[in-house]
């Protein structure tokens, strides 16, 4: 019995640790668009570095909850911004957005600009919407907000995975 609570428990640490703490990160030398997620971090100033560095001819910035605000940020020359509100608020919202657009335009990849907690939630929803390469770059979150975002990403992904199916 306790060999099996132990074998439980070090695995849920290890899901733990690998979907929302440490998942794989990374984005190749360009892709088709950047799509900034909303929600905490600086995203805005990573997405916009990005965009600058000519990772993509595309920033595309949501406003959704916690994001950039009903503004968009000043144009880069030899980028096209899209910014706007997601319907509904979230991360489906957003990823919904994002099919369309790579719909429209035959984008092959995207990185999104999210934190490491909505890594893989973002990337299994974002999956749904879209056939092509998703990359993630995260930015840093303060220590002390990882309990709660760990605590939200697992009911989150759960209801991605099990109640929300479809993008």
């Amino acid at each position: 019995m306790v060999a099996t609570v132990l074998t439980v428990l070090v695995a849920f640490g290890t899901a733990t640790a690998r979907m929302f703490v440490w998942p794989v990160q990374g984005v190749p030398s360009h892709v088709s668009a950047i799509m900034m997620l909303a929600g905490p971090g600086d995203r805005l100033d990573m997405a916009l570095q990005l965009a600058r560095a000519r990772q993509a001819s595309v920033l595309v910035v949501s406003r959704g909850y916690k994001g950039y605000g009903n503004m968009c940020p000043q144009k880069i020359p030899g980028v096209t911004l899209i910014c706007f509100d997601p319907s509904p608020s979230s991360t489906r919202g957003e990823a919904r957005f994002v099919g369309r657009l790579a719909k429209r335009y035959h984008w092959r990849a995207v990185v999104l600009v999210t934190t490491r907690a909505q890594d893989t939630r973002a990337r299994i929803r974002v999956g749904r919407c879209f056939s092509g390469k998703i990359y993630v770059v995260a930015v840093p979150q303060p220590w002390y907000d990882l309990p709660y975002a760990i605590t939200y990403e697992w009911g989150a992904t759960l209801k991605a995975l099990l109640l929300q199916r479809a993008c």
